[in-house]
């Protein structure tokens, strides 16, 4: 491990700390060099800490007299992407993907940043520990990405190991301005569902079309009628989307496939909405295949599924109004609902808590706001996910620091025992 394991006595480095979890992503369910500077830096703060909980999972507790729980979450797993930053602590690293094959890795959403962000606020809130009371749980989650992280936490016993909390708080930091905050009320971030899709035909010739159930014509009109589900089906002011991301048949040019495959994306606001665009692409994958004349009936898969994250609105607005009062009205950023998807609901779900989940600038500000001005921030400034994605280090880091604690004392300081 390249970064020294800090004592109380000893602050953390949280720019150096930062920079080394950057350069060494790990995927899903194999963070273990994360998770265990996890655990050092926690185990240094005197928390109580459990390890290995859905395999990487660390949970750290401080208890800090009578008082409420607040849990405060990072996700921790990087993706299979090639960086092209250019920084010089980018990522180098390779790893083994779900299907046995060689990746490169990259924190190309941040989450380094998150881990980070957490063991500093840690280090704040103990550091400060004169100051409030009651339980504070930092959790560092597996598997964020489309892992499924947070629930099998859960199903792992997460709430028979640790106190129930209160309360659950975390963040994600964006291309927006560099430290800038803003949590959306309400439906901040759509529930997500993905299918996968086998559409069989009767393969042959290409030559002899007449003799063979084309799947790929079959397929290809189906991705083409999938878009009337959203444009046709549900109305405009109830925000959803259907994107078919995966398309795969055959292997020669002259030989007619037996069967095609789609990975189908789907995103909503409203369990309402998610139903009935759910209804729309099964019935219409059906229909398409009985138009087709297929041999058999598609199969339709359910792979994985993310719920809406909520926020409770008032408690929402009112944290934005304390990052607000403690930075200033430039600092707010209202996001909006994200069409992005979460899992940190789970985790407030399972307790049956309130949930607060804001953005945290982390893009260049000069560079934001001229992309802003010229109508092409989506075209300028490097999203989540992107080979380019890089974090401004300052003033992100120590905004992030400071808004869990905000978030956290602010809890504390309404609910205090009495």
């Amino acid at each position: 491990m390249s970064v020294e394991t800090p004592t109380p006595a000893q602050p953390f480095d949280l720019v150096s700390l930062y920079k080394d979890l950057h350069a060494h992503p790990e995927l899903g369910f194999a963070e273990v060099r994360t998770s265990a500077i996890a655990a050092d830096h926690l185990n240094a703060l005197g928390f109580e800490v459990q390890t290995g909980i859905a395999v990487t999972g660390v949970v750290g507790v401080l208890r800090n007299g009578e008082g409420p729980t607040v849990l405060l979450r990072a996700d921790m797993d990087g993706l299979p992407v090639f960086e092209q930053t250019g920084l010089d602590y980018a990522s180098v690293a390779r790893g083994v993907n779900a299907a046995g094959e060689d990746v490169p890795l990259m924190h190309a959403c941040g989450h380094d940043v998150h881990v980070a962000c957490l063991i500093g606020a840690a280090e704040r809130l103990v550091q400060t520990r004169d100051e409030w009371s009651g339980t504070v749980i930092a959790l560092f989650q597996p598997a964020e990405e489309g892992g499924g992280g947070a629930e099998a936490m859960i199903a792992d016993g997460l709430y028979s190991k640790i106190p129930k909390p209160d309360v659950v708080f975390g963040q994600h930091v964006s291309p927006y301005p560099a430290g800038t905050l803003g949590g959306h009320p309400g439906g901040a971030m759509a529930a997500a569902d993905t299918l996968s899709v086998e559409m069989y035909g009767r393969g042959g010739h290409g030559s002899e079309p007449e003799t063979t159930v084309d799947p790929v014509v079959m397929a290809a009109a189906t991705v083409l009628r999938l878009q009337t589900v959203v444009s046709r089906e549900i109305s405009p002011h109830d925000t959803s989307v259907v994107t078919v991301g995966k398309l795969e048949a055959g292997s020669q040019h002259n030989i007619i496939a037996d069967k095609a495959s789609l990975g189908i994306s789907v995103r909503s606001f409203d369990n309402g909405v998610r139903d009935r665009l759910l209804e729309g692409i099964q019935r219409i994958i059906a229909a398409e295949a009985m138009a087709s004349n297929a041999p058999r009936e598609p199969k339709v898969q359910f792979d994985q599924s993310y719920p809406l994250t909520y926020n409770e609105p008032v408690l929402t607005e009112d944290l934005n109004a304390a990052f607000i009062e403690r930075f200033g009205q430039d600092v707010y950023f209202a996001p909006g609902a994200i069409t992005g998807s979460e899992d940190v609901g789970v985790l407030a779900t399972a307790a049956n808590v309130p949930l607060v989940y804001w953005m945290l600038g982390g893009h260049d500000t000069a560079e934001y706001w001229a992309a802003d001005a010229k109508g092409t921030v989506h075209e300028d400034i490097p999203s989540n996910h992107s080979p380019f994605y890089a974090p401004e280090i300052d003033p992100t880091l120590e905004r992030g620091v400071e808004a869990l604690v905000i978030a956290t004392r602010l809890w504390m300081d309404r609910h205090a025992a009495a």
